[in-house]
């Protein structure tokens, strides 16, 4: 007596592969999450920046010392605005830091919607430009810091900063306000790249 025997098919659909697990993408809050701390960190950076340019061209325009000796026909007067370097950097940072200013409303944007990506391209291009310019004004103001600090012999420069100490104290702080700003740009143009890339 013949038994026909059942067998039951499995498809091949539903067999999971052996050694092989989904790739789970990462929730959507936890990118929101990511690209809004970022956001917030650029805000408070972007306030930083903003007191580092404005007290830097602040400080800068109002460098002015007249030395105490002096005659009725002659006066050893020393000013911002007797070096055309000092005046490129007074301009540079107060272009920058208003353009600082401005962003910040576009900045608080980004915190609220943390995913608009045309915004926070439009901030790093823009502060890609403010980057170049304060780096520009900061290095030039530099250069003749260090010359009226250390003189050349070679040129005749005299070491001014002997005599006009006020002056080259607070044109020397105007510098160095000068690239901690620009540091902080630095790390804002980084915090663009990151915002915007795609997790």
């Amino acid at each position: 007596m013949r038994s026909d025997s059942t067998s039951i098919d499995v498809p091949e659909s539903s067999a999971v592969a052996k050694g092989k697990a989904p790739l789970m993408p990462a929730p959507r809050g936890e990118k929101t999450g990511y690209k809004k701390g970022l956001a917030i960190f650029d805000f408070i950076l972007r306030i930083g920046a903003v007191i580092c340019t404005l007290f830097a061209a602040a400080t800068m325009g109002t460098s002015e010392e007249t030395l105490p000796f002096f005659t009725q026909f002659f006066q050893f007067q020393a000013s911002y605005d007797d070096l055309p370097t000092f005046m490129f950097f007074v301009i540079a940072m107060a272009i920058v830091g208003g353009y600082l200013v401005l962003s910040l409303p576009f900045s608080i944007v980004t915190i609220i919607r943390p995913n608009a990506a045309g915004l926070r391209l439009l901030l790093l291009i823009l502060d890609t430009v403010a980057l170049t310019l304060s780096t520009a004004g900061a290095s030039s103001a530099a250069a003749i810091v260090y010359l009226a600090h250390n003189g050349n012999a070679n040129t005749n420069w005299l070491a001014i900063c002997q005599q006009f100490g006020d002056f080259c104290q607070k044109i020397s702080g105007a510098v160095v306000a000068s690239f901690i700003g620009v540091l902080i740009f630095m790390v804002l143009v980084v915090l663009s790249s990151l915002s915007l890339r795609k997790h």
